[in-house]
């Protein structure tokens, strides 16, 4: 009996063989542990929405930003200021010391493109067309990270979340399937969670039934309606004492009362900023405001050290948690709305899924009998290698996480063919060297020799064309380009040098046989 030879070839292909079937039983058992391929959207249903970022209410929240910091170094350097107010993109005020210019001035030299027009005291402040554009642009950025991140707490798997233009966001939520958890996603995806401790106007406190919202501006003032309900209205200094961008965590625990409430710990600036104004407005109100309602009102009592807060209005649990979620991902710079929603029923994904695995399968069995009625023990190497490809393409996607999505399966059906190209030309050039009447075991070496240049060229360029539609392309189009070029990588391994590595274990058998119909499906011409 003629004995086998191990190579280093034979070697890599059996451990590929190995990782390909050990990390690939878990997409296919659909088991709860190991990595697994998730399957997309249009595979499984979910829900699709379409996202308009509103921008240009992030340049607002902007100059109120830097309002809140220009009175923060006021107060801090004793520098008074008067007639403080915003309106839309401007901001003015008032200074009464001129010693104090040249302090104001180096100050507002340090806030990144603004815009200062002076007369004698008097400042007004604008941001400039450049900015405002760093502004949009930042705002639709931090709201796309923002919302994946939302997506990710709420434990939804592999969340689809893409800018679309200058002012939309694409989210495609696979896997949600009944009409709570989808009003659940939109609620969390929409809300601004914009988290503001605000000082009420205790002069004015007493006409806040009386009060027009224009007539509270005229004094710095905005009247913000009650958690509990819009006929219950509080009256609040518009520029906030400071928001929630310098949150740094957000918890939900139980109060005495056993209802839900929400911890929320402040950076250290934020901290200082707390305890300097509640230890100046001892007596007063300080409100907190949450997407602009109020939640709460306490009085002060004390200087609040440590710079922890609490929220509590009446939430349920899953309310406080969703809070929590979107209070610790961050409040969305713009406001964001729905502008397009459909939701993709379960049922469509099998028939896609169904229709694909037809697809896969005939594809494969056909392309197998052709190289085994073409090619003898040829063509069932050649399917020993594409079966190993298969394998190790889920496997290396399930590894990565890999969304599987229709064109994904295109994209597995097309490699089946490409994959096998590569044993095609080999055993192609192989035999045209045995017609030559070259030796059997020259014929095989020589004939990967030759073949190689023209499967390295087909595959380098499928793989580069599969990188531009990755960079370039949307969600669907994505997840083709990934399991093509997956798909084509690994075919280089199994095609090339597993199948080289199962001739060479061979090769001494082959060269006994002398049998080129056998191994070949041809007869040597004289």
């Amino acid at each position: 009996m003629t004995r086998g030879k191990f190579n280093y070839r034979l070697v890599i292909f059996l451990i590929a063989i190995i990782f390909g079937v050990v990390m690939s039983i878990p997409t296919f058992l659909q088991s709860e542990k190991g990595a697994k391929v998730s399957l997309g959207l249009d595979l499984q249903g979910g829900l699709h929405m379409l996202l308009g970022v509103q921008t240009e209410e992030a340049i607002k929240s902007k100059m109120k930003s830097i309002a809140s910091s220009i009175k923060f170094f006021a107060q801090s350097g004793d520098i008074i200021i008067d007639d403080f107010r915003i309106d839309e993109e401007l901001l003015s005020f008032t200074l009464l010391d001129k010693d104090e210019e040249k302090k104001i001035d180096e100050m507002l030299k340090t806030v990144s493109g603004l815009q200062v027009s002076k007369e004698a005291l008097h400042y007004t402040l604008s941001l400039s067309d450049q900015e405002k554009q760093v502004i949009r642009e930042y705002a639709l950025s931090q709201a796309v990270e923002t919302i994946r991140n939302r997506l990710d707490q709420f434990g939804l798997s592999e969340p689809n979340v893409a800018k679309q233009g200058n002012d939309k966001i694409l989210v495609e939520l696979p896997g949600i399937k009944t009409a709570d958890d989808e009003q659940r996603a939109r609620e969390l995806i929409a809300k601004a969670a914009h988290l503001q401790l605000m000082a009420v106007d205790e002069k004015r406190k007493d006409r806040t039934t009386t009060m027009s919202p224009t007539e509270a501006a005229q004094y710095g003032d905005v009247i913000l309606p009650d958690a509990r309900g819009d006929n219950i209205r509080h009256i609040l200094k518009e520029i906030p004492i400071l928001d929630g961008s310098m949150l740094t965590d957000a918890k939900v625990s139980f109060s005495e009362m056993h209802q839900p409430v929400i911890n929320f710990t402040l950076n250290s600036e934020g901290a200082k900023i707390f305890g300097d104004f509640t230890a100046s407005n001892i007596g007063n109100r300080l409100a907190i405001v949450l997407d602009n309602k109020v939640y709460s009102d306490p009085v002060i009592r004390e200087r609040i050290g440590g710079g922890s807060g609490q929220i509590s209005g009446g939430f349920s649990v899953k309310e406080a948690h969703d809070v929590a979620i979107a209070l610790r991902s961050g409040a969305l710079l713009a406001p964001v709305t729905l502008l397009e929603k459909r939701s993709i029923g379960p049922s469509l994904g099998a028939d896609s899924i169904k229709a694909s695995l037809i697809a896969l399968i005939t594809g494969f069995v056909l392309v197998s009998v052709f190289m085994l009625v073409y090619y003898r023990l040829a063509g069932v190497v050649a399917n020993i290698a594409l079966i190993v490809n298969l394998f190790l393409l889920i496997a290396i996607m399930a590894l990565f996480g890999a969304t599987l999505t229709l064109p994904g399966m295109a994209g597995i059906v097309l490699t089946i063919g490409m994959a096998v190209d590569a044993n095609v030309i080999i055993n192609e050039r192989i035999r045209e060297l045995l017609r030559q009447g070259m030796p059997m075991a020259q014929a095989i070496e020589h004939g990967y020799e030759n073949a190689m240049s023209a499967i390295l060229d087909s595959n380098i360029t499928s793989i580069i064309t599969s990188v531009l539609l990755y960079v370039y392309g949307t969600g669907p189009i994505k997840g083709f380009a990934i399991s093509t070029a997956i798909g084509i990588s690994v075919s280089m391994l199994t095609a090339i040098l597993g199948t080289h590595g199962i001739y060479q274990f061979f090769m001494p058998r082959i060269e006994k046989s002398k049998n080129l119909s056998l191994w070949f499906g041809m007869k040597r011409s004289h």
